[in-house]
């Protein structure tokens, strides 16, 4: 049975439709696997706002994640957070950490998001979110990762303070061309796992996403490792910035990469449960029984 957490209050966001990818996501989950989605928070404009204003507003959002995520965890049930933004795992990281503090978090990112207020060039919240989790500053929301069980897969545009950050700190760092089954396995050892995945790390134009930077990880590449992964060591997933395009076309084929890519991870946890072919159409589900209400699609 899988346990899917969608977001769709804005953590961050600067453009308005990685809500809507967010929910067009979870959609096409819930078509595919017959599984019930809770929608958490209230949609609000996209802003390119400093990380303060961000996580002001994003504070209610991260605290009902945050105990979706607690109750994921303590269930039989295979949690699964479909996210806007990276933002988000300001909520999910600290209860994966408090739950299970030897775990190993793979946070699959073109990006770092090590930065900390006295280095982030952005001001963008979305890329200060593991150094949050790793106690690096305080965002409120706690934290308790050990950065030296963290492994970032698939990075390649890190800012240079950052980059001193990780090293620092003990994070692993595994580039896209290295990252393969037996790298990942060996980094991971005999720990269990929680993935997170930000689209742009995949070279670009497999899944829009906002961030987007050349070299990425291939879909069949990622599948490999997740194919990879032994089924009863993965904790969770969490997934987050699909921005779609004007072209449905397009989105329906990108939809259909991120079911492939990450069904390797999903369906040992369906006990039996057959996948159904996939549909990304209707309304959105961010209006059924969830939590604070909204919608994104």
């Amino acid at each position: 049975m899988l346990n899917i957490t969608l977001s769709q209050g804005r953590i961050g966001d600067r453009f308005d439709a990685t809500i809507k990818g967010a929910a067009r996501t979870a959609r096409a989950l819930e078509s595919a696997y017959e599984t019930r989605i809770v929608s958490i928070g209230k949609p609000a404009p996209a802003a390119k706002d400093d990380w303060r204003a961000s996580l002001a507003q994003a504070r209610e959002t991260l605290v009902c994640l945050g105990e979706a995520i607690g109750e994921g965890l303590a269930s039989d049930a295979f949690p699964i957070m479909v996210a806007n933004t990276c933002s988000a795992s300001l909520a999910s990281l600290p209860r994966v950490a408090a739950a299970y503090p030897l775990a190993v978090v793979l946070w699959i990112d073109a990006h770092g998001d090590f930065n900390i207020p006295a280095t982030t060039q952005s001001g963008y919240l979305g890329g200060m979110v593991l150094a949050a989790a790793c106690g690096l500053w305080d965002s409120g929301h706690g934290a308790g990762l050990d950065p030296r069980q963290v492994i970032l897969v698939g990075a390649r545009d890190i800012d240079p303070p950052e980059a001193v950050l990780l090293r620092d700190a003990g994070v692993r760092v595994i580039p896209p061309s290295e990252a393969t089954p037996k790298a990942v396995l060996d980094a991971v050892g005999d720990a269990r796992v929680w993935i997170h995945i930000d689209w742009d790390v995949l070279e670009p134009g497999f899944v829009p996403a906002d961030y987007a930077v050349p070299d990425g990880i291939f879909p069949t590449q990622l599948g490999l490792i997740f194919e990879a992964l032994p089924a009863d060591r993965v904790l969770g997933l969490e997934i987050a910035e699909f921005h779609p395009s004007s072209d449905e076309a397009e989105n329906e084929v990108a939809l259909s990469t991120i079911l492939e890519t990450i069904s390797p991870v999903i369906e040992p946890h369906l006990n039996g449960a057959r996948r159904l072919q996939t549909t990304t159409t209707g309304q959105s589900p961010a209006d059924r029984g969830g939590r604070g209400g909204g919608g994104g699609g």
